[in-house]
């Protein structure tokens, strides 16, 4: 089983890559989140692989970085989530929100997603939460995030965008952590000061 393949990116679609490398095009299924992930056209890129061989043919699986494909093989372990419903997954939610979801048990977000539904997002918790394969230093910025989840449901209920709730708090979080007066608040003052931030960040 070969591990990547490492060539010009000759072609990007929905759900697929364009790899050439020495003569040989390769067509690489790719989930829609990661494929700005990807060299431009024209640039030499390199794709993760899984080779999926089945009874009529096989199908060639790709992505950015090793972590999208141990989150794609976590996907797997999921009871009736095959390949391609785990590309579909995959294309509907950036990596980093899928995995911030599953480890918060949010399962309401996980049924939003296009083929999922309610029995498919029950069995990815049961299967998944507390269980993913996550790089240690991805884990801890996880677990920042999750710790001001109140403030991303708060904003939700405003009417915000969830993935730009996220990323807002997610960046403002780092940046007080800078702060030494930020780390001697309680965890209200703390979601309080983020709050604010972000209501007058998103405003704008």
């Amino acid at each position: 089983m070969f591990n990547s393949l490492t060539g010009i990116i000759t072609g990007k679609y929905p759900k697929q890559l364009l790899i050439d490398t020495n003569g040989i095009e390769w067509n690489v299924c790719v989930p829609d989140s990661c494929l700005n992930e990807f060299a431009p056209v024209g640039g030499e890129g390199k794709v993760y692989t899984y080779l999926n061989h089945y009874e009529n043919g096989m199908d060639l699986y790709g992505f950015a970085k090793p972590e999208e494909r141990d989150l794609f093989f976590d996907l797997l372990k999921v009871d009736g989530i095959g390949p391609k419903a785990a590309i579909k997954i995959m294309s509907s939610i950036n990596v980093n929100e899928l995995v911030s979801v599953l480890e918060s048990g949010e399962i309401t977000v996980l049924e939003k997603i296009p083929g999922v539904g309610k029995k498919t997002a029950a069995k990815m918790m049961l299967t998944l939460k507390g269980k993913l394969t996550i790089p240690e230093t991805e884990a801890i910025v996880i677990k920042k995030e999750n710790a001001f989840s109140v403030v991303v449901t708060s904003l939700c209920e405003m009417g915000y965008d969830r993935i730009e709730a996220e990323k807002t708090v997610a960046k403002i979080v780092t940046d007080f952590s800078k702060e030494q007066d930020f780390s001697a608040k309680t965890q209200p003052e703390k979601e309080d000061s983020v709050f604010k931030k972000a209501i007058m960040e998103m405003a704008r």
